[in-house]
């Protein structure tokens, strides 16, 4: 097996993105792995896992866009936005929405939208995760957030939702940094109703959808036959250029290179194997030049 590469794990409930992580160590047998995005421990779904040189390049799948299928559950709110979280208020009243009115409040969240990041949750204020507060039982005002909703759809098929606890599936398509139980509870306040999320499934991450992605089983049962996504093609949305005998060694030396020869704003240099050399971007203050922002040390197989 390649140990540099892109390993999509189908992430189980019960376990934080980090247990993922230390127990993907273990079954590997290599410890230079890291994830793309932390998801919470009762969310399951997309978490690619970068393995050894890949490792370099973690800050630019994290920037790409997500796709989730979350149900929302009227009628309860709870401190952490979802049902790990204590309950805060419920509404125990027969309760009715048409198909259509559904679909109206969703559209209002289409598009850029501005949200309250939860109180449990990782970012940070005055220097502090908010989590670190909420523990402490310490509310502290939050900063308005803009993130982008790219889609929004209905994944529930009746025509009216109805009773004391009503649920029902929508699928997201989101910028980072978007919180889905965020959006659940502003979904219920839009309806009147206490809401929270009840389930929720990242289903894509960036071009690595769920279909491609594999169970902890599943990987250790084909271990001797694991293939990772190289860094090559991780990569697909850079700028390519494939580096002759003599680039490549002035690349792999972390040399500036002219910009008039490569102006573009960022290159990924791949050798003839197609194996990832370094990226390059325009170096910040001589302007007739790029330099490497990351440099990959792959032996040849």
């Amino acid at each position: 097996m390649d140990r540099n590469g892109i390993l999509l794990l189908n992430k189980p409930k019960k376990m934080t993105s980090h247990d993922c992580v230390s127990k993907m160590r273990r079954i590997l047998g290599i410890k230079k792995i890291g994830h793309t995005g932390t998801l919470d421990p009762n969310v399951t779904g997309v978490l690619p896992l970068c393995i050894g040189e890949a490792t370099k390049i973690l800050q630019f799948l994290q920037a790409d866009r997500k796709e989730y299928i979350a149900e929302i559950y009227l009628g309860k709110k709870t401190t952490t936005e979802d049902l790990d979280g204590d309950t805060i208020e419920e509404d125990h009243s027969d309760k009715s929405f048409t198909r259509t009115e559904i679909l109206d409040v969703l559209s209002q969240f289409s598009g850029e939208i501005k949200q309250v990041p939860p109180m449990y949750s990782a970012v940070k204020v005055n220097g502090k995760k908010l989590y670190e507060y909420a523990r402490k039982g310490i509310e502290v005002e939050r900063p308005m957030r803009k993130v982008t909703i790219h889609e929004i759809e209905l994944l529930s098929t009746e025509e009216e939702f109805s009773g004391t606890q009503i649920k029902f599936k929508i699928r997201a398509l989101c910028s980072k940094g978007t919180y889905i139980r965020t959006l659940a509870v502003d979904i219920g306040k839009a309806l009147s109703v206490p809401a929270c999320m009840s389930e929720l499934t990242r289903t894509r991450s960036g071009n690595f959808t769920i279909d491609q992605c594999q169970s902890f089983e599943e990987i250790e049962t084909n271990l001797a036959n694991l293939e990772l996504i190289s860094i090559t093609n991780a990569l697909d949305s850079f700028k390519k250029i494939e580096a002759d005998t003599i680039l490549e060694k002035r690349i792999k030396n972390g040399g500036l290179l002219s910009k008039a020869d490569f102006n573009y704003d960022r290159i990924l240099f791949v050798n003839k194997e197609q194996v990832s050399l370094a990226i390059y971007e325009p170096h910040p203050r001589k302007e007739h030049y790029i330099k490497p922002i990351r440099v990959f040390n792959i032996s040849k197989r």
